[in-house]
């Protein structure tokens, strides 16, 4: 293991953070508000950043082992040294660290309790951390840094999230480079789509932030049901739906196919999946709740697509929903959106291929002799892929019941234990019981909300990124 490369590199990305700590600033000048918080992140994550990068000097020589101990310990820094305008502003230190996890983790869950007493600026950074962690604040570092090279592949295999690595060129820089163009450009569609839905400059661009992370942090304690507005749901459903695809095939419907979306098997079962979670919750808001057609649709596809893309935007206060409709929210939590997307979760794609991978073993058990490979958009998946999704779903699953445990063994009541272990996990936000759309995490033990952070990180880093450093021979030379 090369020390030395992986904290030259953090202090790397540490000055890169500094630098863009400036647009909060500009933002708190520009509403009168204090500049004291970001003017010490700046300054205390800066000369960090210059010290660590001075004293550790970088080497061509790169391998797996330094590519996940710099994603890893790259998020971690980021989420501390990202608390820090939090701190100032007079959260305390566990706090400032949970709030900057969830934002930079897309995760949603806050501690706020107030969130309207808060200054813009300060809403403004907990939006905009959340955007910078959507496509990856490693990925917007391999972009923009020339001098990573090579080596940034490896960071790239760390941070991207699915069961495979999707390059669009050769080049992982400018395979990065075009994701972030891709996702800047419709995250403006997005903007001003809000913002002839008649939203303010500063709600368009916090909303925008947060949807096109899958974030789910607002302005606002009761969220998006603060507008009240059809039309701002349906904007803001849309970009959430696309957001929860994957990037590089909205490079490729834009420039090379046309078809592309359509084509691919994992978006073709993320529709499908949204679409009966949909009807299904409309029939359970109908039927078990009494609202009309037209409302149950209007609160079941918004919370659906908000869920399954783990944003975790509200439109209502699901926690008081009926218990057929919980399961449906429930099961969509699990499952998260597409690989390659900005989202959450188990990825569709694993579900899918786990779903082929039961259905051939039935098939085997009735034709033992028989070949038949499991395939994705008429490729042949590898054993050791497969091999690697099963390995990742035992592995989610023992956290996911080790995290409920902990968090039950605090006094925590069962049913907030486990939806806010999975929201975490996940990276979506909201559960239910003390941890509700309408609620928050503040009441959650100090030990409890370690644990949640570590949640948040290691489901950001789907899970092998952090797990692999548990390991003896991770840290041999």
């Amino acid at each position: 293991m090369n020390y030395g490369v992986i904290l030259n590199v953090l202090g790397g990305l540490l000055r890169f953070l500094a630098a863009i700590m400036l647009v909060p600033l500009f933002v708190a000048l520009y509403y009168g508000d204090s500049l004291y918080p970001f003017l010490a992140a700046i300054i205390i994550t800066g000369l960090t950043g210059i010290l660590l990068s001075y004293y550790y000097k970088a080497t061509d020589e790169w391998k797996t082992r330094e590519g996940f101990a710099i994603v890893a310990f790259g998020w971690l820094a980021a989420a501390i040294f990202g608390s820090i305008p939090f701190m100032v502003d007079g959260f305390s230190p566990i706090n400032a660290i949970f709030e900057s996890m969830s934002g930079f983790t897309t995760t949603g869950a806050t501690v706020l309790l107030d969130i309207e007493a808060h200054s813009r600026s300060i809403l403004f950074w907990r939006s905009m951390i959340q955007w910078i962690g959507g496509m990856g604040i490693i990925m917007l570092f391999i972009a923009i840094l020339p001098k990573l090279g090579v080596a940034g592949r490896q960071l790239f295999r760390a941070e991207a999230p699915g069961p495979t690595e999707d390059k669009i060129k050769p080049r992982i820089r400018e395979t990065a480079k075009i994701l972030w163009l891709v996702y800047v450009f419709i995250s403006m569609l997005e903007v001003v789509a809000l913002l002839l839905a008649k939203m303010s400059l500063y709600d368009a661009v916090t909303h925008t932030f947060t949807t096109m992370a899958c974030g789910g942090f607002s302005p606002y304690s009761q969220s998006v049901a603060a507008f009240n507005s059809p039309l701002i749901e349906g904007i803001i459903t849309l970009f959430m739906f696309i957001s929860g695809a994957n990037f590089a095939l909205h490079y490729r419907t834009l420039y090379t196919d046309r078809q592309s979306l359509l084509k691919d098997d994992e978006f073709k079962f993320y529709s499908l999946v949204t679409v009966i979670a949909t009807l299904l919750l409309t029939f359970s808001l109908w039927s078990d709740m009494g609202e009309t057609v037209f409302t149950a649709f209007r609160y079941a596809v918004f919370q659906v697509v908000s869920i399954i893309t783990t944003t975790g935007f509200a439109t209502a206060d699901f926690n008081l929903w009926a218990d057929s409709a919980k399961i449906v929210l429930l099961a969509v939590m699990f499952i998260g959106g597409c690989a390659g997307s900005t989202s959450g979760g188990i990825k569709v794609v694993r579900f899918l291929l786990l779903l082929k991978y039961a259905q051939r073993a039935l098939f085997k058990s009735i034709h033992p002799r028989a070949v038949k490979p499991i395939k994705l958009n008429n490729k042949t998946v590898p054993d050791d892929v497969m091999q690697a999704i099963v390995s990742f779903v035992v592995i989610y699953f023992m956290i996911f019941a080790i995290s409920t445990g902990l968090l039950s063994l605090m006094g925590i009541d069962i049913i907030s234990s486990i939806t806010s272990s999975i929201a975490t996990l996940g990276n979506i936000g909201p559960g239910f019981g003390l941890v509700g759309p309408m609620a928050n995490f503040a009441a959650i033990p100090f030990v409890g909300k370690i644990v949640l952070i570590a949640n948040m990180w290691i489901g950001r880093l789907e899970v092998f990124t952090v797990i692999v450093m548990l390991t003896p021979e991770f840290w041999k030379r």
